[in-house]
């Protein structure tokens, strides 16, 4: 199994639930093994809305694919570190993706462009 290296964030796992980019699914499926995860805290979110529109169960087929990283004290230390502004979510995210050093993939380029360091793709373009 490969070492992560791009970590999707929320809104991207959505489009995968929704189809909305077929591509997505495919450059997903096309990664070896262990590549492309996600942080536990995009699972939560995810995993809210699906339960809520009676989707969990397509949910939890997506992440049979996509790992789920545990948030853990080096990402809560880079998630302290990082300047205060809303999106809470987003900051989680962002952090967890810096303290691990891997590729956040998301189509909300705007909301994580100004987090110092964080490398961003965009995989719906």
């Amino acid at each position: 199994m490969t070492e992560p290296v791009f970590m999707l964030d929320s809104n991207i796992l959505i489009y995968v639930l929704k189809s909305a980019f077929p591509n997505l699914r495919r450059r997903i499926e096309a990664a070896d093994v262990g590549m492309v995860a996600t942080s536990s805290i995009a699972y939560a979110e995810v995993m809210l809305g699906a339960q809520a529109s009676g989707a969990a169960e397509q949910a939890e087929r997506v992440f049979q694919v996509v790992s789920v990283l545990p948030f853990d004290q080096v990402a809560a230390r880079a998630y302290a570190g990082l300047p205060f502004r809303r999106g809470r979510f987003d900051r989680l995210i962002a952090a967890h993706a810096l303290s691990l050093g891997l590729t956040l993939v998301t189509n909300n380029d705007g909301d994580f462009a100004a987090v110092p360091g964080l490398k961003i793709e965009n995989w719906t373009k």
